[in-house]
């Protein structure tokens, strides 16, 4: 059973290489956005996270029991939903979290610098 693997490389023209190298480095590096775009997506990504772990403390706050030295109540509800609220903020905000909120900055810049990159021929 003779097999042959083709080591040919496909003839690409250096048009075509050069405006590969320009979408690969827009998409890397978010050409074309300004410092306030970058700090919006930080700041979207950021609070994203902080709701996300927000939820999830809420969710591990259901499975114990209440607490039997402050008596419970609604005003003790009240204050510990906003104090997790507050908890999970600090967490993505100083410590990074989870780290889902620099995945979700980075994705977002890298699709809006693909809006700001130039419109390619592709049927060159």
């Amino acid at each position: 059973m003779d097999m042959k693997v083709a080591t040919t490389v496909p003839d690409v023209s250096d048009g075509a290489a050069d405006k590969a190298r320009l979408l690969q480095r827009a998409s890397v590096s978010g050409a074309g956005l300004t410092e306030k775009q970058r700090q919006q997506a930080k700041k979207v990504s950021q609070d994203f996270e902080a709701l996300f772990v927000g939820m999830m403390m809420k969710s591990m706050r259901e499975t114990v029991g209440k607490d039997k030295l402050t008596g419970g109540g609604h005003g003790e509800e009240v204050y510990r939903s906003m104090l997790d609220q507050e908890y999970a903020n600090a967490a993505v905000k100083k410590g990074g979290g989870l780290g889902i909120a620099k995945l979700i900055e980075k994705d977002i810049i890298r699709q809006e610098s693909r809006k700001a990159v130039p419109k390619i021929d592709r049927h060159e």
